[in-house]
């Protein structure tokens, strides 16, 4: 069976991502797909600590020393595809996340990829700024991406899509799932 990893990249407290990532997980598993499963990896979990190690992550052969990093390892490896559920800080991606990011090397490799941008202009910049960074790792990234504006898809606080934006989702899993088979 393969897995699709839905990755909430904010660390920070009362985030909007987690509303936005959970909601992409629901419609996720709505789908029903037999040989497909889907998995919410929330970075903040795993307290991945600041890249400091003299090992080059792709040389590390997804053995790291720090028992954070390779819990990180473990949950990004067993994926086959990614979304991305990334908010957009200072016109690119957060601290957090590249660095998270950076922390690996191998599990990244050719797998498929797509993203979900948030911010209050969508998260285009940082959805860009991703798609440098996953080049690296010659990773599948989807043309597909979904962009959630702060300013209108928020409503007092609450997560409040418009309705469209479902078939977004709906199309971004169809294709990782097509990338898979």
């Amino acid at each position: 069976m393969a897995k699709i990893g839905i990755i909430l990249g904010s660390t920070r407290e009362d985030r909007a991502g987690q509303a936005i990532a959970q909601w992409v997980a629901d419609l996720a598993h709505g789908r029903n797909v037999g040989d497909v499963e889907y998995e919410l990896i929330d970075l903040k979990a795993f307290d991945v600590p600041i890249l400091t190690t003299s090992v080059i992550p792709m040389a590390a052969n997804k053995n790291y020393d720090d028992e954070r990093v390779q819990a990180w390892s473990d949950a990004i490896d067993a994926c086959d595809a990614y979304i991305f559920v990334t908010p957009e800080y200072n016109h690119s991606v957060p601290g957090a996340f590249k660095n998270a990011v950076d922390s690996l090397g191998a599990e990244w490799v050719a797998k498929p990829i797509a993203y979900v941008g948030y911010s209050f202009s969508g998260g285009i910049r940082a959805v860009e700024a991703w798609r440098l960074v996953m080049a690296n790792f010659s990773m599948t990234q989807l043309r597909t991406q979904l962009d959630i504006s702060l300013a209108t898809d928020m409503t007092e606080g609450e997560f409040t899509p418009a309705d469209f934006k479902s078939e977004i989702v709906a199309n971004i899993c169809a294709e990782l799932e097509e990338a898979l088979s």
